[in-house]
């Protein structure tokens, strides 16, 4: 818990082409103005919304005056301001307006009263990493990106299986025919590669997963590898093959094109209500033990609803 908070400037990021999301954003901001914080708007959302009132600016500009962001919307729209603020280390405060909302986690009933107290200094604070990628053709780099989540490497459409060479650190770690593989992050382990079965990855832990997308071989399992290995994809068999990051966007790869990923030097902090629980969000989004006596409590009982 931090307290004595020095926010002053805060940002207001919403989702995109989300319909009714211009009241609870303008009253957040009326909220948090009557509280002597200077508000500042993500400038596609101003543009959205018809806000005038308060000054617009790019995510850059943003990066480099805001001293907090409050992202309305859902676990997308944190990940795609997420990467282009990590450079600034800009702390983000997620409010869930999407369906899921794994790293969104105060719902927007709560916005106008959780909000200013965290602002005031009553927070809890934690660092998630991001991968950083590059894919490298004939032995040049052609592309960068930063990924929150995962980088992913799949066929596309009707195309046959994928055939990826893997490797750790410069050491071969074996060949693989699949539908692809998911490098995440232990964030971006409950997203695509907790649907192919990988294992979830508490957030502080230092790790990447390597998660194979519906492999030939069944004994092709999710490895999770330390968070200081460098880890390359070659691709040396196959059609239609792609690369995505967080799924936002999309790469067409050629045979041998290597795709290189390894944990990025920045990292995003999260800031969360005092209280916030992981465990709780995992028994939320995932419907762990979920009976209609148990729903909202937790093992002695008490209510522990986000």
């Amino acid at each position: 818990m931090e307290i004595g908070s020095q926010f002053k400037t805060v940002a207001l990021i919403g989702r995109n082409n989300t319909p009714g999301i211009g009241e609870p954003l303008t009253a957040l901001a009326s909220c948090i103005a009557k509280r002597g914080f200077e508000v500042i708007f993500e400038a596609q959302t101003a543009r959205e919304i018809g806000v005038t009132d308060y000054p617009a600016m790019t995510p850059s500009d943003i990066g480099a005056r805001a001293d907090v962001a409050v992202v309305l919307g859902g676990d997308g729209t944190m990940l795609g301001i997420g990467r282009q603020l990590a450079p600034y280390r800009t702390p983000l405060i997620g409010v869930n307006q999407g369906r899921l909302g794994f790293i969104t986690d105060i719902p927007i009933a709560e916005m106008q009263q959780r909000i200013p107290e965290m602002l005031a200094g009553s927070y809890e604070r934690e660092e998630r990493m991001l991968l950083e990628s590059r894919i490298v053709r004939d032995g040049e780099p052609i592309y960068h990106a930063l990924a929150f989540n995962d980088v992913v490497v799949n066929r596309s459409g009707y195309s046959g299986m994928a055939e990826l060479r893997v490797c750790v650190d410069g050491r071969f770690m074996y060949n693989q025919r699949s539908d692809g593989l998911i490098v995440a992050t232990p964030t971006g382990s409950t997203a695509y590669a907790l649907s192919s079965q990988g294992p979830i990855l508490h957030p502080q832990l230092q790790g990447i997963v390597l998660v194979p997308i519906a492999p030939h071989a069944l004994s092709n399992r999710p490895i999770v590898l330390p968070d200081d290995r460098n880890v390359s994809i070659q691709i040396i068999g196959g059609r239609m093959i792609n690369v995505n990051f967080d799924m936002q966007s999309f790469t067409a790869l050629q045979l041998n094109d290597t795709i290189e990923v390894r944990r990025s030097r920045h990292t995003v902090p999260f800031l969360h209500p005092i209280g916030y629980s992981y465990y709780a969000t995992l028994r939320q989004k995932l419907h762990w033990n979920e009976h209609p006596a148990n729903v909202g409590q937790d093992e002695d009982g008490d209510d522990e609803s986000l």
